[in-house]
């Protein structure tokens, strides 16, 4: 006979299961005796028998799923002998199952790849739940944590089996989240029911679909631009939220950014630092380029940042003076505010360092005025004259505001050209001139000379005689001038005792337009040369014969005899007489004063003198050589004159009386001979 028995799984130990001897029909009181056993190919006994009640009882709890394992109907299999007689029941135990197990995933979590250029609608199996339960009690469903990016749909095998998928609903953005974390529920239909989870850590696999991005889109540095190769300018950084060579980045300055700017700065390729590279020449304050990050994706992408580096001026450049133009020479006449030259003041340095001052010496006529931006204008601020100075070394010195500053200067050369404004100047007031008489004709006898300061043709000079008219003779008739070196030349022979001096004006006149002159006075006196021998006034022989002169015979000593007047038309010594006694016939009875030419009896008369006497008087002037003129006196020792009359009746005619012209000859010697005595004494007085 058969027996079966149904107990659930983890029935406690001692739990009745049924009463085998009822349920086979066998006294229960035979067992013990019948000797029964119970057979089975476990090596766990489950159950046991009563002897004595044939209660049925279980000995072990049972754990369907560890004794069956997935096996849809858990049956244990016994078979109970009895001896006596010798009997063989069949025992089936079917283990019902209870919910005692949760659904279970083989791992603990589950790790799917998903690259993130999917589309919506991917799909991807996802692993089944175990549990060892049946029936209702195993994994009737799944669940999947919330998430915008996916959802779960339950699939069927074709033996019947389902499976869950995960389904991507919308696309994935690796850069914005690389990793989605979901939790997969599997639950069973058990009351209460139960739950296994498991993690599905889902990585979202890159696609270079992400462009670097820099740090800030526009970059500012400031250096010094003078700054040595090697100076670090920025460090620009860019990141990339793709993964591996799709996220490795290299920087460059893109096409766009000058080639002199390339040249100028160096760009790490990795780092992403921009660094001097030489010399920075450049004349801009302000410098734009461009850096490109690119990645390293098959299909490389690439974005743009723009770099503004300030150059920090040092003042390193001077200021640069150019003449634009320029008017030299200037005429001396020039009005102040005359525009001389026109400047251009640049200075390469921006900012205070590239500003301006400018400045020429305050000593010079001239002043810089500022008329533009960087222009000026160097005009005349004063009068200029030529003749004074007559040309300016003009330095214009300028100077930026920078610090330390630099200076630059440069030097004009202004050259004054000549106006005619200056007249002839004689070199003195008057000239006086002194020439001999009896001159050559010809003969030079000065030369005049004037100055003009002008230049050139306005201070060429000619030199003319003013018409005028000397001792009514024309200027001309006497005298004539160099036109071009005033040299004055005689053309008459003059004659002191005619003319001793006279005056005339030169006229010194310059070749400019219009012309100016000027008029010197020129004095000339005629000095006198010993060309007249002393003319003899009294006693005055006529036709040869001899000047008589009577004595009383009985004239005392000093007796004036006579006076021998002579007159000399020359001039001082020349004119300057002496009386001498060249002859006379009896040397002890008279003589004669050399300077008043008086003669005189040297002793008294006496009965024995010659009554007839005769002396020769010689008057000489002090020229050189002398002149010299004679006279021969007779003297007659007589009382009367008539008795004097018939001795000398040989001579000629008796001399005639003294008449009043000669008389008034001699009364003009004797006065011109006192004045010119107190004259001498006069000049003795002032010497002393």
């Amino acid at each position: 006979g058969q027996v079966v028995y149904s107990i659930t799984e983890e029935t406690e130990r001692g739990a009745s299961v049924g009463n085998i001897a009822k349920d086979l029909g066998i006294d229960a009181a035979t067992l013990s005796a019948r000797k029964f056993r119970m057979i089975t190919g476990s090596s766990k006994q489950y159950f046991n028998i009563n002897a004595s009640t044939g209660a049925l009882s279980v000995n072990e709890p049972i754990d369907r799923e560890q004794l069956c394992e997935l096996k849809s109907d858990c049956l244990l299999n016994y078979e109970l002998v009895l001896e006596n007689p010798l009997e063989l029941y069949r025992m089936e135990f079917k283990v019902l199952d209870i919910n005692d197990n949760s659904p279970s995933f083989p791992l603990s979590e589950y790790h799917i790849n998903v690259p993130e250029f999917l589309s919506p609608g991917a799909r991807f199996t996802l692993p089944n739940a175990q549990d060892f339960d049946e029936g209702t009690n195993s994994v009737q469903n799944y669940t999947l944590s919330p998430d915008e990016h996916f959802h779960l749909e339950m699939q069927t095998r074709g033996d019947g089996s389902k499976y869950p998928e995960l389904v991507l609903k919308k696309a994935l953005d690796r850069e914005q989240q690389a990793t989605h974390r979901l939790v997969l529920t599997a639950k069973d239909g058990g009351d209460p029911p139960k739950s296994g989870d498991v993690p599905l850590i889902v990585t979202v696999l890159d696609t270079n679909d992400n462009a670097p991005e820099f740090e800030n889109s526009v970059y500012r540095a400031s250096i010094l631009e003078n700054s040595p190769s090697g100076t670090l300018v920025v460090q620009v950084h860019a990141t990339d939220l793709d993964e591996g060579p799709n996220g490795e980045i290299r920087y460059s300055f893109s096409n766009t950014t000058s080639a002199d700017l390339q040249r100028m700065f160096l760009i790490h390729p990795h780092t992403g630092e921009v660094t001097v590279n030489g010399i920075l020449a450049v004349q801009r304050p302000l410098l734009e380029m461009f850096i490109e990050a690119r990645d390293n994706g098959a299909f490389a992408m690439s974005s743009t940042a723009k770099l503004l580096v300030e150059i920090t001026d040092v003042n390193n450049h001077g200021p640069e003076i150019t003449v634009t133009s320029l008017t030299s020479p200037i005429p001396e006449d020039a009005v102040p505010g005359t525009v001389i030259a026109l400047l251009s003041i640049m200075d390469e340095d921006p900012g205070e360092n590239g500003k301006i001052t400018c400045q020429i010496p305050d000593n010079l006529p001239f002043q810089l005025k500022h008329s533009l931006e960087n222009y000026y204008s160097l005009v005349t601020s004063g009068l200029l004259d030529r003749e004074l100075i007559s040309g300016y070394n003009i330095t214009i010195t300028a100077t930026d505001l920078g610090s330390p500053p630099i200076t630059t200067q440069k030097t004009l050369w202004v050259q004054i050209s000549d106006v005619n404004d200056n007249p002839p100047v004689f070199s003195a007031d008057t000239f006086d001139v002194f020439v001999e008489e009896n001159n050559p004709l010809g003969a030079f006898l000065y030369q005049v000379s004037a100055s003009d300061p002008d230049m050139g043709e306005n201070g060429r000079v000619s030199y003319m005689l003013r018409n005028s008219t000397v001792a009514g003779s024309a200027l001309a008739s006497l005298l004539s001038v160099s036109l071009a070196n005033g040299s004055i030349y005689a053309k008459c022979a003059f004659d002191f005792e005619q003319l001793r001096s006279f005056y005339f004006q030169v006229e010194a006149k310059d070749s400019g337009s219009p012309a100016l002159s000027a008029v010197i006075t020129v004095n000339v006196y005629i000095s006198d040369q010993n060309d007249n021998a002393p003319a003899i006034l009294y006693p005055i022989s006529q036709n040869g014969s001899v000047a008589v002169e009577v004595v009383p015979r009985l004239a005392d000593e000093d007796y004036l005899v006579t006076k021998v007047v002579a007159d000399d038309e020359d001039n001082a010594q020349n004119a300057w007489l002496s009386y001498h006694l060249a002859h006379s016939s009896d040397s002890t009875l008279f003589h004669l004063s050399p300077h008043s030419g008086e003669l005189r009896t040297t002793r008294s008369m006496r009965s024995t003198d010659f009554l007839k006497h005769k002396v020769v008087v010689v008057v000489q002037d002090h020229g050189d050589p002398p002149l010299s003129s004679t006279v021969t006196v007779g003297i007659l020792l007589a009382d009367t004159l008539p008795q004097a009359l018939p001795d000398f009746d040989d001579s000629g005619e008796p001399p005639p009386l003294l008449n009043t012209t000669n008389i008034y000859l001699i009364v003009s010697l004797a006065c011109v001979s006192c004045i010119f005595a107190v004259f001498l004494l006069f000049l003795a007085i002032v010497r002393l």
